[in-house]
């Protein structure tokens, strides 16, 4: 939308993680060398830990760009609060290897073949963990014991864990005594500071094609993203994207820190009254509830809520033309049909039996 405006080649601000904008700030840089040291050690575990949009996906993604397919086979998850019979499945489908129907014991048969077979064929085999902070601890230790399968004196197996800060606390628990004695290194990537969050900015929009002037930014208006965002990446992302939109509808080629402030007052309200008006509560405060007086129409209190003065009037409209009786009419006849499927369902499992999907997608 604003990049004709301003004459970019695409959309700097993008929130989906792309190695193709990797950004090499201190704590980057140092993140990234942990990594490849412990590629280089070929064994035991590497754990990076960092807060949410800190940049971690797009470092690991960065690397495993890097990697020479042709000497290391990389497999990735995003756990999602796995437990223990599930990684295992999880990681057979992550390397292909073949697992619908096989227990346990076969499960870690096929795998530890698998990575005999990569061995033989003078490759590597490396296992990124992301959101690491979601597994449990039965699957942590699944992970460990997959690090002891080894052919002579070569571990046939190395994992990177990447996680949120609060993976640093459960690495320190006694039930991850032994997996703590399995990693070689860890790192906790912290936010930019002030001059890495102007350049941070400044190597997005020159990946695709910014001139200094459309647009240009003040010294202040850097300072006031900093202050915004806290140096988190994702924050600035989405800061100076919404800056950017602001800009073009403003016609404005020179961005101030007055803009930044503007903008970042428009997000804030934004989430609060996202917060105020989420279904459930706009469902609530439109129906009409029983007090002493009787039928009451909550609709102008909802109109209170709403910053944006032309939604405000919609919302006061028709509340003038409020029928209770007709909306609690059409609620009753709602609630009627989601309670009969309900009961439809439930009579449904309760007749049969019901596998797993997510564990028929894992051994897929």
């Amino acid at each position: 939308m604003y990049e004709t405006y301003y004459k970019l080649a695409g959309k700097p601000f993008q929130l989906n993680p792309d190695p193709a904008f990797f950004f090499g700030s201190r704590g980057h840089k140092r993140a990234m060398a942990y990594l490849e040291y412990g590629l280089h050690q070929n064994e035991g575990f590497i754990v990076i830990t960092g807060e949410i949009g800190a940049g971690k996906t797009t470092l690991v993604r960065s690397l495993m760009q890097k990697l020479d397919s042709s000497k290391v086979v990389a497999a990735q998850l995003v756990s999602t609060q796995i437990d223990a019979d599930d990684i295992l499945r999880l990681v057979a489908a992550a390397f292909g290897v073949p697992s619908k129907n096989l227990d346990k014991a076969d499960l870690l048969l096929a795998i530890e073949t698998f990575l005999v077979s990569l061995t033989a064929a003078g490759k590597r085999a490396l296992l990124v963990v992301d959101e690491a902070q979601n597994l449990t601890p039965r699957a942590v230790e699944e992970l460990r014991m997959l690090s002891n399968f080894q052919l002579e004196d070569h571990a046939l197996l190395q994992s990177f864990l990447i996680g949120q800060p609060e993976f640093r606390d459960i690495m320190q628990s006694a039930e991850m005594q032994q997996l703590r004695q399995r990693v070689i290194a860890s790192y906790h990537l912290g936010p930019l500071d002030v001059e890495e969050t102007k350049a941070y900015i400044e190597h997005r929009l020159k990946h695709v094609g910014w001139h200094h002037d459309s647009p240009s930014f003040s010294a202040d208006a850097f300072e006031a993203i900093y202050r915004t965002t806290g140096g988190i990446p994702r924050r600035i992302n989405t800061l100076c994207d919404r800056l950017l939109l602001a800009g073009f509808l403003g016609e404005k080629l020179a961005l101030t820190a007055k803009d930044v402030n503007e903008v970042s007052v428009e997000m804030k309200e934004e989430q609060r009254i996202g917060r105020n008006a989420s279904p459930a509560r706009l469902i609530s405060a439109g129906r009409p509830t029983q007090r002493a007086s009787g039928e009451v129409n909550a609709l102008p209190e909802l109109a209170k809520l709403v910053s944006d003065p032309r939604m405000a009037e919609q919302i006061a409209t028709l509340a003038e033309n409020f029928d209770a009786s007709r909306v609690e009419f059409r609620l009753g006849q709602l609630e009627q049909t989601v309670s009969a499927l309900l009961q439809m369902l439930n009579g449904a499992v309760t007749t049969q039996s019901i596998e797993d999907p997510d564990k028929d997608k894992a051994s897929q």
